[in-house]
């Protein structure tokens, strides 16, 4: 899901939040789907494996995982050490210093401090983004030119100062506010401003990207779609799905749904509709359908709600023991401003670069706990493929068919190694891999001697099915109704973890 590998791969709170929204906007240039092995029952062994590829295929395959890894643990590392210099070599507090002298209003201090952090870090990650389109464009993934992918660069970072500074103003005075007690403030207002990011994401796409009608040139497929969107409850009319141009910058496909309530709408790239079979578009579908109606979403809030709870809680700790055996050595203890009251909390966490600190320790939670959201992920993506694979049965010839040709022309367009390390996928992916998604498409047959779906009641096999219901999906446009989210079929690169 788009939205969940956006806040997982921030380095937490207030970097989260800005994240949440940039990060999704710009994956949608460049890259392959990140994955990860499944929970579900293995299958079989069986002559050949559900998802291949030609030699020359498979060795470019395997030589790009191991670049797209390679730049991935790089930068999450790098992300953390960069932190750690500015804080160690006193860059931090010097910036603070110098935003100090320019005005004497706190708020503006800090605000100008945040900014600069904001454009500071994105710039120290710029290099390793650049390489890994680099490679992305070297193998025929990407075809974005120079210009454009420093253009949406520019325009992430745009986004991200005007949305980020508030946001990370709003955390520092929440900070200076309790400083004993403020991880259970900012806890208390994360949740929120991730549902509004959800909200809005939409609204900034068509920034990065091109959109258009998806029944402007695709209106068989339209009606297809609104087939699935009546079984499925899925609340989104024709008005609503949408042709995304990816094909100015990738080769790669995918589809998603985006949006909350009255922003909601599913998007499918130009080089998946036409490019691929009309059913495996169904089966993408259906599979991002099966995001929301499972509550997946529901589920990951509370769950976020859980974790965050507890790593503000350590983090906070974390931070105050950090600050008083390091805080002087990094200058956050010298530093006052006009509105500074009594030293309540860890000395120097008031100051800007304590909030650093701060930001340092969240930084390093994330990544040691990524693991952990990730097996969440590849549990919700297998569920949403399961869904996906019944949604679809008896609208399509052969479901099984259809799920594993929609994961071969998916890990052959982004190149996926069909045999990922275990401890990578252990660490980094959030979806299962598309070896083991095609294997399991390709077993499961829950319909075989008159059996139903997990999710759906209907038995036996389409042909067994009454006309009634085909007939009503025909007509589709009934009542349809749920809220929905960023999700999507394919995940960011590798790289741009």
């Amino acid at each position: 899901m788009r939205i969940w590998r956006g806040l997982r791969r921030i380095a937490g709170g207030a970097v989260l939040l800005i994240c949440a929204l940039t990060v999704p906007l710009r994956a949608q240039s460049v890259g392959m789907p990140a994955a990860s092995p499944t929970a579900a029952a293995a299958a079989p062994a069986r002559a050949q494996a559900a998802y291949s590829l030609p030699p020359e295929q498979l060795a470019k395959a395997v030589a790009l995982s191991r670049i797209r890894i390679t730049l991935g643990i790089a930068g999450a590392v790098w992300g953390m050490v960069f932190l750690w210099l500015l804080l160690a070599t006193r860059g931090w507090a010097a910036l603070e210093r110098r935003m100090q002298g320019i005005t004497d209003r706190a708020w503006m201090q800090r605000g100008l401090f945040f900014a600069a952090f904001i454009v500071i870090t994105s710039l120290a990650g710029l290099p390793l983004d650049g390489l890994a389109h680099h490679f992305e464009r070297a193998y025929g993934i990407s075809v974005q030119g120079w210009g454009s992918w420093l253009s949406d660069n520019a325009k992430a970072l745009g986004l991200a100062l005007v949305l980020g500074t508030p946001i990370l103003l709003l955390f520092q005075s929440v900070v200076k506010r309790r400083p004993r007690r403020y991880w259970l403030d900012a806890w208390a207002v994360t949740l929120p401003i991730l549902a509004f990011l959800l909200f809005v994401e939409p609204l900034f796409e068509p920034i990065f990207n091109h959109f258009e009608p998806l029944q402007k040139n695709h209106a068989a497929l339209v009606n297809e779609l609104e087939k699935v969107a009546v079984r499925t409850g899925t609340d989104i009319p024709p008005s609503r799905m949408y042709l995304m141009k990816a094909s100015r910058k990738t080769n790669g496909l995918n589809a998603y749904v985006s949006g909350l309530g009255a922003t909601k709408r599913i998007v499918v790239w130009d080089t998946t509709a036409g490019r691929i079979p009309d059913a495996e578009v169904l089966f993408i579908f259906g599979h991002e359908s099966g995001h929301y109606v499972l509550d997946h979403i529901a589920k990951g809030f509370a769950g976020s709600a859980v974790g965050l709870f507890f790593l503000y809680w350590i983090c906070a700790g974390s931070a105050a023991s950090l600050l008083r055996r390091f805080g002087q050595g990094w200058g956050a203890t010298d530093l006052q401003t006009p509105d500074s009251g009594p030293a309540e909390g860890p000395p120097g966490l008031d100051s800007c670069t304590g909030f650093v600190v701060l930001v340092f320790t969240i930084s390093i939670a994330m990544f040691l706990t990524e693991p952990v959201s990730n097996a969440i992920s590849r549990h919700f993506e297998h569920e949403a493929d399961v869904y996906g694979q019944e949604a679809i049965h008896g609208i399509v010839a052969d479901p099984q068919k259809t799920a594993v040709a929609a994961f071969n022309a998916l890990g052959a367009a982004w190149l996926e190694d069909p045999h990922p390390n275990a401890l990578v996928v252990f660490w980094l992916y959030d979806h299962p891999s598309i070896q083991q998604r095609a294997e399991f498409a390709a077993h499961y047959d829950p319909w075989a001697d008159g059996g139903h779906g997990q999710f759906f009641s209907y038995q036996g096999s389409g042909d067994d099915r009454s006309g009634r219901e085909l007939e009503a999906l025909d007509d589709a446009g009934g009542a349809r109704g749920q809220s929905s989210v960023a999700t999507t079929f394919q995940m960011p690169p590798a790289q741009k973890r």
